[in-house]
């Protein structure tokens, strides 16, 4: 597929001076002692992302090093990560933090906090692939994607339809603790998913307001992207952190092996608990085609929005979400480099549907307006299992009422953003989208 940088799209006068970056610890500090005990303790233990302080005097080579060694040490002497092209974007990651994150002290351990999370169960799964040669084999039938942009609905759609008794998800649990893998049996009595629900909510802890802009309930679903994280081939990486140099990396990287990688996990975690897999995640648009020749039954439902308003909204989830990591001021950073990589997740899009509707494939596509989500999700649904010609039982729509009744949207409160916020165009951005724009206008809000 083509690739190209991310080109800048901000309006070049100045947007005069920007308000300091929030401090971490303005948000969370003073907390009550119980809170900085829980806090202090979390990051000790891998929380927020995963603590892990790096030695002072580490080079971006020994720090990998350094990882690496850690893990194997973590796993018992485990040592064998599988397929090695992984390292690439390991170092690409470490060294671009170290260049580019003007971490605080809370973003310093929770980077290589959460590269060693993902090193660590990377290694369990490759040692249970080697103990088990069978499940290379194993049938990974006709995934369903939720492909759309970020902010057009994805997480609330992936919610939605988790509580089907018939579909399975990723929840971050066993994303994170893959080994032993789930039992149909004890799903939600497991020891892994009674601590992550008992675990307190580190991101909630330092950053409270983020909660109003995208929540993830540890008996939710989370995205592919913190799979595909372990093989570091991942942009939720650039969205957690504003490390420009492995943006760039990964918006041009071959994402084959890290969906290799994906499968291993989904043979893994389908072994003792099977059922029709619901996926999702944004990150997917940036190598549709390694996804496909991976997955070549997919089918994929594509959520859709006035991408000018998801450019405004996606700005401030990385601003809100990054501010957690560090503190300093990168708005002008988000605002001339996100609209872009938006953009560029549209063109991608738009390329992978035309070659799968000349190759024949074009049936495999649900388009989804995000304005009919919000007003109707369950009768949405129905749509959607009708288009695919999926059963929508009796189960499964009392579950999905009762659900949609618990989880309102706004409930943690409201997400205020405009493009005024960013000193963006509408026009100009309306000008780099029109090819989707107009293909999908049936499908968008009126502005």
């Amino acid at each position: 597929m083509a690739r190209a940088s991310v080109r800048r799209w901000a309006r070049s006068s100045s947007a005069g001076p920007q308000p300091p970056g929030r401090s971490v610890e303005s948000v969370i500090w003073p907390p009550c002692p119980s809170d900085e005990d829980t806090f202090r303790h979390g990051i000790a233990m891998g929380g927020v992302s995963g603590g892990h302080v790096m030695s002072a005097q580490s080079t971006p080579s020994s720090a990998v090093a350094e990882l690496l060694e850690t893990a194997i040490a973590a796993t018992g002497g485990l040592d064998d990560f599988g397929d090695r092209s992984f390292l690439e974007g390991l170092e690409v990651f470490i060294s671009s933090g170290a260049t580019d994150g003007r971490f605080s002290e809370i973003g310093a351990a929770a980077a290589p906090g959460m590269a060693l999370g993902n090193l660590i169960n990377r290694l369990k799964v490759v040692d249970h692939h080697r103990a088990h040669p069978e499940l290379a084999s194993a049938a990974v039938d006709s995934p369903i994607f939720l492909i759309g942009l970020p902010r057009t609905g994805t997480t609330a759609l992936s919610h939605l339809l988790s509580v089907d008794p018939g579909n399975r998800s990723l929840l971050g649990w066993e994303i994170n603790d893959s080994v032993p893998p789930p039992t149909t049996a004890t799903y939600r009595t497991d020891p892994r998913f009674l601590a992550a629900m008992d675990a307190p909510d580190m991101l909630s802890m330092i950053n409270p307001g983020f909660k109003a802009i995208h929540h993830d309930p540890p008996d939710m679903p989370l995205e592919c992207a913190t799979v595909l994280g372990q093989h570091f081939t991942s942009l939720h990486l650039s969205t957690t952190f504003n490390i420009d140099g492995y943006m760039q990396w990964v918006l041009q990287a071959d994402h084959g092996p890290a969906y290799r990688y994906h499968r291993m996990m989904l043979q893994l975690l389908q072994s003792h608990c099977p059922g029709q897999w619901q996926l999702k995640s944004p990150v997917h648009l940036l190598d549709p085609d390694a996804l496909i020749a991976t997955y070549p039954d997919a089918k994929f439902v594509l959520t859709h929005r006035d991408p000018v308003n998801v450019i405004a909204s996606v700005c401030s989830l990385v601003q809100s979400l990054t501010s957690t990591f560090t503190d300093a001021d990168f708005r002008d950073y988000i605002r001339t480099t996100w609209p872009e990589v938006v953009a560029t997740l549209l063109d991608r899009q738009n390329a992978f549907r035309d070659s799968q509707i000349a190759a024949g494939n074009g049936a495999a596509f649900v388009d989804v307006a995000y304005r009919d989500l919000v007003a109707d999700p369950i009768g949405t649904v129905a749509a959607i299992y009708e288009a695919l010609d999926v059963p929508f039982t009796a189960a499964a729509e009392a579950n999905m009422v009762a659900h949609s009744a618990e989880h309102r949207q706004n409930r943690f409160g409201t997400h205020t953003y405009a493009l005024a916020d960013w000193d963006l165009s509408r026009p100009a951005l309306e000008e780099r989208c029109a090819p989707y724009l107009t293909r999908y206008a049936e499908f968008l809000e009126t502005t």
